[in-house]
């Protein structure tokens, strides 16, 4: 057999093995393509299991598109959940492929690529070809075409307006792209029926999921630190509005069968790839739960809730930004305060949505905004509001970017520097808005309380002894510990 990617893939072995048995929990972590037939499949494809001679690994849908494969049109590869790889790596490489599925490549080029990450063109192309296959022009390209088939498959809109929503830059471009990764012409990608045409740009997506997935605790979380009018939670359903590229947007989110349904109420519709990936990263919809499930049910301390909890998330956020300022704002009062110190700061210098959907009426407040406040208009104690607003003034200044263009160390660098905010205010950040797996929280309260309810020292010096068993995979012991801590009813208000 033959390998792209020495770092990434999996071993030729667990390759083969993952596709002989048609193995769902590898679907997003690499691609299989067949010399004999020339197209490129997901490991769990239905089809009849190629020879083992035939077999091309490859770490990404780009890669194998740039090997001259073409998507299999039985299993779909591209539909499937993204790679946890990104979150894991905290390497250029992870930084470059988060920013790539956030459109950056579309918006700025790959020059702004690189300037975001800090390195030339030549290095960063050269950089993604050798680890993961393809570099970032043909990243982007695979992404901009499968997000184009969602489009064709699930909503009546024309092809014009499908190509514009995708990131293309012509009619003609889509058209070609779509012929070459698909075979087949965007016509021929419609299927029947298909949504309503919506004249209000309201999209209603399915977002993959790897099984298990603990939709009902990660809608409790969110419901729980809900911000008036930015977001709403009912019983099965989540709102929130975000503040996009080019503008504003509301997504509702609710359960589905190994996915969640996203309905998008956009400004613009070239930022529908881009709410689609913050969305992703809000829910966590990207991580392997088998990975993370074994690893920590082999610890007989979260055996129990493991097994309680499958496919527990981390929750995540839409802006890193306005998840920094609320952990700031959080700090030393409970969570309801945190919300309604939140929902305060949004009714002083937040804007107001063009397209309101609900009770979801307002964008957070933009950095800028906030680090122009004098502190005494803050109804806080000054000393959190003059750290809240020298937060907001690096962020706004870019000193320190959540975006995942700056390394982890860097931003935890900068962040701890800064008054008033603490290693838990910034290991905070580093697991919601860093996506960071291994990110851990030992002076916090809920972890103090979910280890006394273990019976075990909560301290936190033994707390963090103890979450050494856990690497890499801190966060999502955390929260069982968060979920354990409540559901013992030792506290009903943890951050």
């Amino acid at each position: 057999m033959y390998r792209v990617d020495e770092s990434y893939l999996p071993s030729d072995e667990r390759c083969r093995r993952a596709v002989d048995d048609k193995d769902a929990r590898f679907d997003g972590w690499f691609y299989t393509g067949v010399t004999s037939t020339g197209i490129y499949c997901r490991p769990s494809c239905p089809a009849r299991t190629p020879k083992a001679s035939n077999m091309r690994f490859y770490a990404t849908a780009a890669a194998a598109q740039s090997a001259g494969f073409r998507a299999c049109k039985r299993c779909r590869p591209n539909a499937s959940p993204g790679s946890p790889e990104w979150d894991l790596r905290a390497d250029a490489v992870g930084r470059a492929m988060r920013l790539i599925a956030d459109g950056v490549v579309d918006r700025e080029g790959v020059a702004g690529l690189a300037a975001q990450l800090g390195f030339s063109e030549r290095h960063v192309h050269r950089m993604l070809t050798s680890v993961v296959g393809a570099g970032p022009l043909a990243i982007a390209r695979a992404a901009r075409a499968q997000n184009a088939r969602v489009l064709l498959e699930t909503t009546d809109l024309t092809a014009a307006e499908i190509a514009y929503a995708s990131g293309f830059s012509s009619v003609r471009q889509f058209n070609a792209t779509m012929q070459e990764i698909f075979a087949t012409t965007p016509g021929g990608l419609r299927r029947a029926p298909r949504g309503p045409r919506r004249s209000d740009r309201g999209l209603e997506l399915r977002l993959p999921v790897r099984a298990p997935f603990d939709f009902a605790r990660l809608h409790a979380f969110l419901k729980h630190r809900a911000v008036r009018t930015v977001e709403s939670a009912g019983d099965d359903a989540y709102s929130r509005s975000m503040r996009l590229p080019r503008g504003g947007g509301v997504v509702q989110l609710r359960a589905g069968d190994n996915c969640v349904w996203a309905r998008f109420e956009l400004d613009d519709l070239r930022d529908l790839a881009a709410a689609t990936e913050r969305v992703r990263r809000l829910c966590d919809l990207d991580a392997d739960p088998t990975a993370s499930d074994a690893a920590l049910s082999e610890d007989p301390l979260l055996r129990a809730s493991v097994a309680q909890r499958p496919g527990i998330r981390v929750p995540g956020t839409a802006d890193g930004d306005e998840l920094a300022m609320r952990g700031v704002l959080g700090q030393q009062i409970s969570v309801r305060g945190a919300s309604t110190a939140a929902a305060r700061l949004t009714d002083l210098c937040g804007d107001d949505l063009k397209r309101p959907v609900g009770a979801v009426t307002r964008l957070f407040p933009r950095a800028s905004a906030v680090a122009a406040l004098d502190p005494a208009e803050l109804s806080m104690p000054q000393s959190r509001a003059r750290a809240l607003i020298a937060l907001a003034d690096a962020l706004a200044s870019a000193e320190i970017r959540l975006d995942g263009s700056q390394e982890r160390g860097e931003v935890h660098a900068r962040l701890v520097a800064l008054p008033g905010v603490g290693e838990w205010t910034s290991q905070y950040v580093a697991m919601r808005a860093l996506r960071d797996p291994d990110a851990f929280l030992p002076s916090d309260l809920g972890v103090r309380r979910g280890l006394e309810a273990l019976g075990v020292d909560g301290s936190p010096k033994a707390a963090a002894a103890t979450a050494e068993r856990w690497r890499p995979y801190r966060a999502y012991a955390l929260q069982h510990l968060w979920a354990i801590a409540a559901d013992s009813n030792r506290t009903e208000d943890l951050k």
